[in-house]
């Protein structure tokens, strides 16, 4: 193969990367939003059915609250694609880096939010890993 086979072949990976790394963002989005749209629709209804409202409001933050923790998971892996992949400066790494402490952060406070326990406790009865609910 020729240097300029090569050079051919190097340029078109990094456009498929760089789709992929597009594809997971706007996989992301939708995650969230779907997740934002669902729940809150599954929330009305319930609210105009007469379910119990803490039962209700439990249900709604937990559809959510998992939905962003599926987006920003795919959020992440967009982010490792496109800075490892096609731009691996020092810079970028670094900015990496902090983003995901940032998104780490978060998931870890959505899961607090819904399990009522850090991520490397075990759960326990009754928490929103379960399934059960508390009365």
């Amino acid at each position: 193969m020729g240097e300029y086979q090569t050079a051919g072949i190097v340029t078109e990976l990094l456009a498929w990367i760089k789709v992929a790394a597009i594809a997971l963002e706007l996989l992301a989005v939708t995650i969230i939003m779907v997740a934002a749209l669902m729940s809150t629709a599954i929330f009305i209804r319930g609210f105009f059915t007469g379910a119990q409202p803490k039962l209700l409001y439990e249900e709604f933050k937990l559809r959510l609250g998992r939905g962003l923790l599926l987006g920003l998971e795919m959020l992440v892996a967009a982010d490792v694609i496109r800075t490892l992949a096609l731009e691996p400066t020092l810079a970028n790494v670094a900015f990496l880096a902090i983003l995901m402490l940032i998104r780490t952060f978060l998931s870890w406070s959505i899961v607090v939010e819904l399990e009522h326990r850090w991520p490397w406790q075990p759960p326990t009865q009754g928490d929103g890993a379960t399934g059960a609910h508390e009365d």
